[in-house]
C-alpha cells in the first residue's frame, strides 16, 4: 500500500482530537485526589487499552514482542519511562494552566524536540535543507513554532487581562509561574515518545512480516512504551497516595466528600479519560504509516499542532478565556489559523516527498 500523506494529516487530526479531549471526562470525577483517577485512567490508557487493541489488530502479537531484539525492547521501555515524567507533570500542567494555556506550552517544547531530534540523530537533517519536499517540512515545522509562540503570548495576554478571582473561577488552581516550569520541564520529557518511538522502527518491520497491516504496525511498540510511562506513573501515584493517606479511596468516598454512589461513576470517567488517551496515539501510529518513511518523523508536528487547535478550542468551550480582551481574543485566532496552516505545509512536504519517489 503506498503511503497518502492526506489521510495521514486527517488521521493525525484524530489522534490530536482525542488528546486534546482526554482530560475532560476527569473534570466530572468528584472526592478523588489527583493520584487516583489519574492512576485509574493510567491503568486504562497504558495497560489495558495498548494490549486489547494490538491483540485485535497484530497478527502473531506474542511472536512479534518474543522476536524483537532485547535491545530494541530496552530502548523503547527506557525512552517509556523518560516519557513518563512528562506524562506525569503533564496533568499538573493542565492543573495550573487550564487546557489551552497548558497544552500550548508543554506541547510546544514536545513539538520541536520530538520532530528535529529524530532527523539529527539519523543523519537526515542535511537531506532535510537540500530537498524542496523536506526545505517545505521544515517551514511547516518553523510555523508550527510560531503558533506556538503565539499561543503562549495569549495566555500571557489573558492573565494581564482577567483579575486573580476572575482566573481562580475559571481554573481554580491557577499559577502562571509554577504552570509554566511544570510545563516546560514535562513537554521537553514527554518529546521522549517520539524518541521512543523511532527507535520501535524493527518491531515495526517486524509486525509487517509477521502479517499486520501497515496501518497497524506501530501498535506492538505502544505496549513496550506505554508500559514504561505506566512505571514513572504509577510509583508517583503510589508516593502521592502514601503522602495523602488516600488508599481507601479506591473503595469508598469520604463521608463528608458525597455519597459513596459516585464511587462507580467515578471508575467510568477516569477509565473513559484513559481510553480516549490512547486514542491520540493509535490514530498517531495510523497516521505515521501514511506519512512516508523519509519524512515520517515529521508525524510530531502534526499530532501536537492538532492537539494545540483542538485543546484550544476546549478552553473556550470550557470559558477558559472568558473576560479576556479583544486583544487576546485575536491572539487565540491567530493561533489557530497558523497551527492548521503548519499542518497543511508539513503534509504538502511529505506529499511532495511521496510523489517524488520512483
Amino acid at each position: 500500500m503506498s503511503p497518502n500523506p492526506i489521510l495521514g494529516v486527517f488521521l493525525h487530526w484524530l489522534g490530536g482530537l482525542a488528546s486534546a479531549s482526554f482530560y475532560v471526562p476527569f473534570r466530572k470525577v468528584r472526592a478523588w485526589s489527583w493520584e487516583t483517577y489519574w492512576l485509574v485512567g493510567g491503568v486504562v490508557s497504558w495497560i489495558v487499552a495498548p494490549w486489547l487493541i494490538a491483540s485485535a489488530l497484530t497478527p502473531h502479537l506474542g511472536s512479534v514482542l518474543a522476536g524483537t531484539q532485547p535491545i530494541t525492547l530496552l530502548w523503547v521501555f527506557g525512552f517509556g519511562i523518560l516519557w513518563g515524567f512528562g506524562g506525569l507533570t503533564f496533568g499538573l500542567t493542565m492543573r495550573y494552566l487550564g487546557l489551552g494555556l497548558g497544552m500550548a506550552v508543554a506541547l510546544g517544547y514536545t513539538a520541536v524536540f520530538g520532530t528535529l531530534v529524530p532527523p539529527l540523530v539519523r543523519g537526515q537533517f542535511g537531506t532535510l535543507l537540500t530537498q524542496r519536499s523536506g526545505q517545505v517540512i521544515l517551514a511547516g515545522v518553523a510555523v508550527c513554532a510560531l503558533g506556538i509562540v503565539i499561543a503562549g503570548a495569549a495566555g500571557v495576554s489573558k492573565e494581564r487581562d482577567l483579575t486573580v478571582e476572575e482566573q481562580k473561577a475559571a481554573i481554580p488552581e491557577f499559577h502562571l509561574r509554577l504552570g509554566l516550569a511544570v510545563a516546560t520541564f514535562s513537554g521537553i520529557m514527554s518529546a521522549c515518545f517520539a524518541f521512543g518511538l523511532a527507535a520501535g522502527d524493527p518491531m515495526k518491520t517486524l509486525a509487517v512480516q509477521r502479517g499486520s497491516a501497515p496501518m497497524w504496525q506501530g501498535l506492538p511498540v505502544l505496549i513496550v512504551l506505554l508500559a514504561g510511562g505506566f512505571v514513572t506513573n504509577a510509583a508517583w501515584c503510589l508516593v502521592m497516595h502514601t503522602r495523602h493517606r488516600s488508599f481507601a479511596e479506591y473503595l469508598r468516598i469520604p463521608p463528608a466528600a458525597g455519597n459513596n454512589r459516585i464511587l462507580p461513576w467515578n471508575y467510568i470517567f477516569s477509565a473513559l479519560a484513559g481510553f480516549t488517551w490512547y486514542l491520540q496515539f493509535f490514530f498517531y501510529t495510523m497516521g505515521e504509516s501514511q506519512m512516508g518513511k523519509r519524512y515520517g518523523f515529521s508525524s510530531w508536528t502534526l499530532h501536537m499542532a492538532s492537539i494545540i487547535v483542538f485543546s484550544t478550542l476546549w478552553g473556550i468551550a470550557l470559558h477558559e478565556w472568558r473576560g479576556a480582551g479583544v486583544r487576546t481574543k485575536m491572539l487565540v485566532g491567530l493561533t489557530l489559523l497558523i497551527l492548521v496552516g503548519s499542518t497543511l505545509i508539513v503534509g504538502y512536504g511529505n506529499l511532495l516527498a511521496v510523489n517524488a519517489q520512483p
